[in-house]
């Protein structure tokens, strides 16, 4: 909030720099001998709707747009924004500014964004996790379909996976139609 506000700060890159700062500054005074060796994950979105544009930058997290293929061939393509290699926090890199990424969209894209919590859950019939390949296929599958039913397939889809096992952390996974 700050960094939007009061720094009037609106590159998701700024903003990310400047949060890891304060993150850093606030954690320093935990006691630990690390001097608060934390942090987070997280991706930072900002749509020119306008101008189908999206920036971004993103703490170890992904963003991925799914786009129709040219007319001519049918189906989805997956296209990936890696996320840089760092947390939002104090790190062995947290002197090295995140990575702003620009991306022209087209109408009908589909822009997810993600925790880790969907991938790391442990589920099947083997108990293993449910991997980033896993969910980018199902996204393919599911992303012309109306946000609404998304959810509720992707709901459906992470609960059989589960099944009886505990679910090992928090998961968002946040859609968005061009």
């Amino acid at each position: 909030e700050k960094a939007v506000e009061v720094e009037k700060l609106s590159a998701p890159d700024e903003i990310l720099n400047h949060t890891r700062a304060k993150i850093i500054e606030t954690l320093k005074r935990d006691g630990s001998n690390d001097g608060g060796k934390d942090g987070m994950d997280g991706s930072l979105l900002s749509f020119d709707f306008k101008n189908n544009q999206l920036s971004c930058a993103s703490a170890n997290n992904p963003v991925w747009i799914i786009r129709a293929k040219p007319s001519n061939d049918d189906g989805y393509e997956l296209i990936e924004i890696k996320g840089d290699k760092m947390p939002i926090g104090k790190h062995e890199k947290d002197n090295q500014p995140f990575t702003l990424h620009t991306m022209s969209l087209q109408k009908g894209d589909v822009v997810y964004t993600l925790t880790d919590g969907y991938l790391d859950q442990f589920g099947g019939e083997k108990g293993k996790k449910f991997m980033s390949k896993r969910l980018q296929e199902l996204l393919l599958k599911i992303a012309h379909e109306p946000m609404s039913l998304q959810y509720q397939k992707l709901n459906d889809v992470f609960e059989t996976w589960k099944r009886n096992l505990e679910q090992v952390d928090d998961v968002c996974l946040i859609g968005v139609r061009v």
